[in-house]
């Protein structure tokens, strides 16, 4: 198989001796920069006889690759460009024809290995051209290029070459490349930023309930129930705890989900999953964040649920409802099981509602 004209030029213009590839007989070895060793043999080289001219003085010869850092050979196609009729000087359109370090996934596609990524931006060009045809002739699909912070100038090196942003982390920036005509089928970075909110009330009928030091003017003044974001990997149970401990340093116990809101375009486009959980507590001292919140208090829960704010918005008014509904005893809420699945062998929490093994107090008679 031929290589195409965009291969050809993904090559590059530059070249490095390959002279001794037109003696006959026996293995020969050329080697290059960046410690490549170009290896051939009666078996890997087509270049005796008749070949194919791709331009002026430039001929197609398939041969096989290997580098130092890798122990297969990597068969291709490749252009020689013959300076004299007896050959002696020919060269090569490539100073470095090596492939990026890579893992296969197992969507037949390829993951590039950040450790093993060129500390210099013109090899990295070069190499990332070469891996791409490599890929191409491979019938690889999508490839992830994840490229740590410490390697930030290559990324305009790999969006000429195609690439695309997939996400960003605060140590790296992951692209990825479609290599198959048609539609790209390689999954969109995170749709949902997930929120959690925590309803704590305690034996005298008072909800735990904060203000915010920093919200929309609309809300100046409203007393709400404790809210933030999950950390990566947490468990929702384990944020509700946490988020209530960190804004009101009261103790609490996750006792289930009773609701949550679905939401689109909150913040940069994303949607928006908040659960809210209902909370047993297990202290009573406030000790206000001053980071984030203004102040903290328990609040007569009529009181709370009186405010104008909550009264005005369908939203609050239906959490309110579930909550109130909840307690008396007329609703049950969603608690998490930890179960196994086969298809990826962990540890994960499916939320349902059993009043088997719920609290047996969820459902009045």
């Amino acid at each position: 198989m031929l290589l195409s004209l965009m291969e050809l030029k993904l090559l590059g213009s530059k070249s490095v001796s390959a002279s001794s590839i037109f003696q006959n007989g026996g293995t020969t070895s050329s080697s290059f920069r960046h410690g490549v060793s170009i290896r051939f043999s009666p078996q890997l080289c087509s270049c005796r006889g008749v070949f194919p001219r791709v331009s002026e003085n430039a001929y197609l010869c398939k041969i096989g690759i290997g580098s130092s850092d890798q122990e297969n050979l990597v068969k291709g196609d490749y252009v020689y460009r013959i300076n004299e009729v007896n050959g002696a000087g020919s060269s090569i359109f490539s100073r470095n024809l090596r492939v990026l370090g890579f893992f296969d996934d197992e969507y037949d596609g390829v993951v590039v290995d950040p450790k093993r990524l060129p500390s210099d931006p013109k090899a990295f060009a070069s190499i990332l051209r070469f891996s791409l045809i490599h890929w191409r002739r491979m019938n690889k699909k999508g490839i992830w290029l994840k490229l740590p912070l410490e390697n930030a100038e290559l990324v305009p090196i790999a969006v000429k070459e195609g690439f695309k942003y997939h996400h960003a982390e605060p140590e790296y920036l992951m692209l990825t490349y479609w290599i198959p005509d048609g539609p790209c089928v390689l999954p969109g970075n995170a749709t949902h930023q997930v929120g959690v909110g925590g309803f704590v009330i305690n034996d005298n009928n008072e909800v735990l309930v904060v203000q915010e030091k920093y919200c929309n003017p609309a809300f100046a003044g409203l007393w709400k129930l404790p809210t933030g974001f999950i950390d990566e990997s947490e468990e929702i149970f384990k944020g509700a705890v946490r988020e209530v401990k960190e804004e009101t340093g009261v103790d609490t116990e996750f006792v289930e989900v009773i609701a949550f809101r679905h939401a689109h375009n909150v913040a940069f486009q994303k949607s928006d999953l908040f659960f809210i959980c209902m909370l047993k507590p297990l202290s009573t001292e406030i000790k206000v964040d001053d980071l984030e919140i203004k102040g903290a208090k328990w609040m007569p829960f009529m009181e709370f649920v009186k405010q104008p704010l909550i009264q005005g918005d369908c939203m609050f008014k239906k959490v309110i409802d579930i909550c109130i509904a909840r307690l008396r005893k007329r609703y049950c809420g969603l608690y998490p099981h930890q179960l196994v699945s086969a298809f990826d062998g962990q540890t994960s929490s499916l939320y349902y509602n059993d009043s088997d093994t719920q609290d047996t107090n969820c459902i009045g008679n």
